[in-house]
């Protein structure tokens, strides 16, 4: 059975500057520093386009892994929706949506994800994955928020 998180950030900058920021790689590697990642194939650096793939390399749970995901769908400036094609989950969908308010954007993420491993894999989503993979996005929004209202040098 599939796990869920739905995240919502308000940040003070237009939506079109945060669709962008939310979509550069360079920026994704900056918000997951403390996990070694980087870009390794692919869309490697700059804005990730509709149909573009990229191969990420980062050690979670002190094992690297690579995970390759591919950008679906996308509707400037108001979404787009990533999926995992190949990596550790059974499958990943990540939809990104961008609201503006009047020169501000309301950021909402629904992260669903499921683990292999049937009903094992859902006891480690319930123990500890969810929980994990909430606070790496937390950290994720928290850094595209400092670099779209001007707070970092990204």
């Amino acid at each position: 059975m599939p796990s869920q998180i739905l995240l919502a950030t308000h940040i003070n900058a237009p939506v079109e500057r945060v669709f962008d920021i939310a979509r550069n790689i360079d920026v994704h590697v900056e918000s997951t520093k403390h996990t070694g990642e980087r870009a390794i194939a692919g869309r490697t650096t700059g804005l990730i386009e509709l149909g573009e793939t990229v191969t990420w390399r980062a050690k979670h749970f002190g094992i690297w892994q690579n995970l390759t995901s591919k950008i679906t769908e996308m509707e400037y400036p108001n979404y787009f929706t990533d999926i995992q094609v190949e990596g550790a989950f059974k499958n990943f969908t990540h939809e990104h949506y961008f609201y503006p308010i009047l020169n501000q954007t309301m950021m909402r993420d629904i992260f669903t994800f499921e683990s292999p491993g049937g009903i094992l894999g859902e006891a480690v989503n319930f123990l500890f994955l969810s929980n994990y993979m909430t606070q790496l996005l937390v950290k994720r929004n928290k850094v595209i928020k400092q670099v779209a209202e001007g707070r970092s040098n990204s």
